[in-house]
């Protein structure tokens, strides 16, 4: 896991390190999937007051700006993607329990209600309009796993997309980002060129673990001169208080585990 990031501005390449959506578990778990930790898509949806469903700031819009329908149908939403969600018991490695989000893409009517899901949750959160186009300039997804539903949303919303990725992977002149992990540092690049001064941006990924990568991606918008109106995850793993290292407000569509899972 990483440490709160160090920055640095460069257009050389850095050693990359994978990211992953993980938390501790049982070592003796079974290797297979399980959707025992996540309620079945008729049961109250216990994320629904969860201080990382939403935000719970009135003053930067939140759902007291909302209509009642839209939050109505966000919770439902909400409910029903958590049911779509899995988890493998000692992936990648031993003690490690794996968040799969990828059965929410594989299925048309999961993906159809994520996109609507998370427009809501934009909506609820920075105080915007469905169906028009919202101040948003750009939305920022992480790679890898934010570039599989940010340019969707970004149309949605009527904003552009920009990806942030590992070094070597985008042509031309870039701008560096590196910052701390649990065994070494890392970096993210974005081009020179992908925000202007004083548009609004928000960072989007499938999740929030221990905080590095999105404060590292943050950090970038701010020296582009970007204003970061806040952070967007499909999950938060809370235990880990990744939120804390954020310099931004934190929204989150579904909650993770409140704790780790301890070995018995």
């Amino acid at each position: 896991m990483s440490a709160p990031p160090q920055s640095s501005v460069n257009v050389t390449a850095a050693a990359q390190g994978p990211t992953s959506s993980l938390t501790a578990t049982d070592n003796n778990a079974a290797n297979t999937a399980s959707t025992s930790a996540h309620p079945p898509p008729n049961a109250p949806d216990p994320t629904s007051s969860s201080s990382g469903s939403t935000s719970q700031n009135a003053d930067k819009g939140g759902l007291t700006t909302a209509s009642a329908a839209s939050s109505t149908e966000l919770s439902r939403l909400k409910v029903k993607l958590k049911g779509g969600l899995r988890q493998f018991p000692d992936f990648p490695s031993p003690g490690i329990l794996f968040e799969d989000i990828m059965p929410l893409f594989s299925s048309h009517d999961l993906h159809s209600d994520l996109i609507t899901a998370l427009e809501y949750q934009l909506a609820a959160s920075f105080n915007t309009t469905i169906g028009e186009k919202s101040e948003i300039d750009v939305i920022v997804g992480l790679e890898s796993r934010g570039f599989l539903f940010g340019p969707t949303l970004a149309l949605r919303v009527g904003a552009g997309f920009v990806p942030v990725r590992k070094p070597g992977k985008l042509p031309g002149e870039t701008v560096s980002e590196s910052y701390q992990k649990e065994y070494g540092a890392d970096t993210f690049q974005m081009q020179a060129d992908a925000i202007k001064p004083g548009q609004k941006v928000v960072i989007v990924d499938d999740i929030i673990a221990t905080g590095g990568t999105a404060a590292a991606a943050g950090n970038l918008v701010q020296k582009f001169g970007g204003q970061l109106l806040g952070y967007v995850f499909i999950m938060e793993l809370d235990f880990l208080k990744g939120r804390e290292k954020l310099n931004a407000p934190v929204h989150t569509l579904l909650s993770g585990q409140d704790e780790a899972l301890k070995a018995q």
